[in-house]
């Protein structure tokens, strides 16, 4: 499991009511079992827990196992190398304070803070060398690990390392990259590793290069439920790349919109107004000549770029190399095709070219969906379509066919979204998913399926949201969650994170939008919220 699906499932159980101190909890607890599982068998005497500690939260695994091993008996140790005021994890500090108010000191703790690499000269455990006298916990820096590692934190791996003691690492070795499994200097070279709910993504790359790296994996269930990996929740924002300060105009995104006609410059410009406030830095829209002027009353930031042809009430073949021009001399990094576009034959024309010459990553909405032949882009992984029900069925058409010749399902008209029914029985749900996952397979972008729950699929993964409401049934929310969708993948997002973080910041949006206006919002109003929920990011 990579370490932000890790930390996105962590923080997503809060909206499931299961607190993450709770999780903590658990984990200290599982930690302090298994340590003594390992001490039991291993020594023939009772030996002393030193536990070392940073500033995140696998200290505080730590923290609360020490909470645990002393009603076992043991005699503990706490060795900060942040000081109690750095404690950066808030579950972490509180169950840091439990330990300090266990005064006057009736079980055998003592915490010790290390203030430098002097001080971390000077433990015991640096001088001693008997194997059977300590079972040393690392619990430092974990997945937390970022940059150069301190000084401090060098020398107690060292001290850890040279140690005769039992090593025991809190769910990555201290020094090791939770995702790659590289030790860019020096890591912990534990005997036994730790790791919560499942194995990390570079302990596992680790393990299968040098076991030595990480010792014998001990998996500790801490109860998060597979809910909290598949519903879309606030931990998915930490998904989003913070913006450096050093950048400049453009570096934060720049996306094409290709849509719009005569009869509709509404939805290009939402999708434009939704993509900036998503973060997105730049938005073009490439659009028929008769709808530029409208786009762009709608907003000063929208560049807007009116198409010049012989018809120029709709997009047609006569814009091809304006268009690639557009995408070439700007370099964009995403393109969307299709609001507002309107179903001419010439546009479809258009649209299938478009979709096979485009080399950026590519969103399809709307009517782009019933012009764009599914065998152009089945092979695109930098792909994304986001169909209603409507939509998928006519999309999908072929592929459905074929599925219901096999006997899967009866007619087309049997493909249909999650019903309230369905919701609470799992066998049902199941087999819902199935049919489409079975349908979807066929090509190898994302889907991003709307609905009252909106289900997300890549091949195998699948993700729900379900944030959004009634309201939001007003013409335009589409446009906005593709505009969204465009906008993240140009911010570095892979298109199946787009795809499912662009539905629950729309959805969300619009119940910020209800709560301040009711049901009569409108889809464009959408744009004011997204800001500040793309901001509600848990560090």
């Amino acid at each position: 499991m990579d370490p932000i699906d890790m930390m996105a499932a962590d923080i997503n159980c809060e909206d499931l009511g299961l607190s993450r101190l709770c999780l903590m909890e658990n984990a200290g607890k599982c930690l302090s079992d298994e340590i003594a599982k390992i001490s039991t068998f291993t020594f023939s005497k009772p030996v002393k827990i030193a536990i070392f500690t940073g500033s995140g939260g696998n200290g505080g695994d730590g923290f609360v196992a020490a909470r645990h091993l002393l009603n076992r008996g043991f005699e503990v140790e706490i060795f900060l190398l942040a000081s109690s005021n750095d404690i950066k994890s808030i579950d972490a500090q509180l169950n840091f304070e439990i330990l300090e108010n266990m005064i006057p000191r009736i079980s055998r703790l003592k915490i010790t803070e290390l203030k430098d690499s002097s001080d971390v000269e000077s433990i015991e455990i640096a001088k001693s060398k008997s194997f059977s006298e300590y079972v040393i916990v690392d619990g430092i820096l974990g997945t937390g690990i970022k940059g150069q590692l301190r000084e401090k934190v060098r020398k107690t791996i060292e001290v850890i390392n040279e140690s005769n003691a039992l090593k025991i690492a809190i769910d990555v070795p201290t020094g090791m990259d939770p995702l790659t499994g590289e030790i860019p200097d020096i890591a912990v070279k534990p005997e036994y590793t730790m790791t919560f709910h499942k194995v990390k993504t570079g302990v596992k790359k680790a393990s299968i290069n040098d076991e030595s790296s990480v010792g014998g994996l001990v998996i500790c269930d801490i109860g998060i439920p597979i809910e909290a990996e598949i519903f879309l929740g606030t931990g998915d924002l930490l998904r989003l790349n913070t913006r450096k300060n050093t950048s400049h105009k453009g570096n934060n995104g720049k996306i094409l919109i290709v849509g719009g006609s005569y009869d509709y410059h509404g939805a290009p410009a939402i999708a434009g107004l939704s993509a900036i406030a998503s973060g997105a830095d730049l938005i073009f829209i490439a659009c028929p000549k008769s709808a530029s002027l409208a786009i762009k009353e709608e907003s000063l930031d929208l560049m807007v770029k009116g198409l010049k042809s012989d018809n120029e009430d709709y997009l047609n073949l006569d814009n091809l190399d304006e268009i690639l021009k557009i995408i070439e001399t700007i370099d964009v990094d995403a393109v969307l095709l299709g609001p507002g576009a309107g179903q001419k034959e010439e546009t479809g024309k258009l649209f299938n070219i478009l979709a096979k010459k485009i080399e950026k990553p590519l969103v399809l909405d709307a009517d782009a969906l019933k012009l764009v032949d599914p065998t152009i882009i089945k092979n695109r992984e930098d792909l994304i379509i986001t169909p209603h029900l409507s939509e998928f069925k006519s999309f999908f058409y072929d592929y459905i066919v074929n599925y219901k010749s096999n006997g899967n399902v009866d007619n087309v008209n049997e493909i249909s979204l999650i019903s309230e029914t369905e919701e609470e029985d799992y066998e049902k749900l199941k087999e819902k998913i199935a049919i489409f996952q079975n349908i979807i397979k066929n090509i190898n972008g994302t889907v991003v399926l709307k609905g009252k729950q909106d289900l997300i699929f890549n091949k195998n993964k699948i993700r729900i949201n379900k944030t959004g409401n009634s309201g939001m049934t007003v013409g335009g929310t589409g446009d906005s969650l593709a505009g969204i969708a465009t906008s993240l993948i140009s911010q570095d997002l892979n298109v199946f994170d787009a795809g499912a973080l662009a539905t629950y910041l729309n959805g969300k949006a619009g119940d910020l939008a209800k709560e301040m206006y009711g049901n009569g919002f409108t889809a464009s109003q959408l744009s004011e919220f997204l800001g500040l929920l793309m901001e509600d990011i848990y560090y």
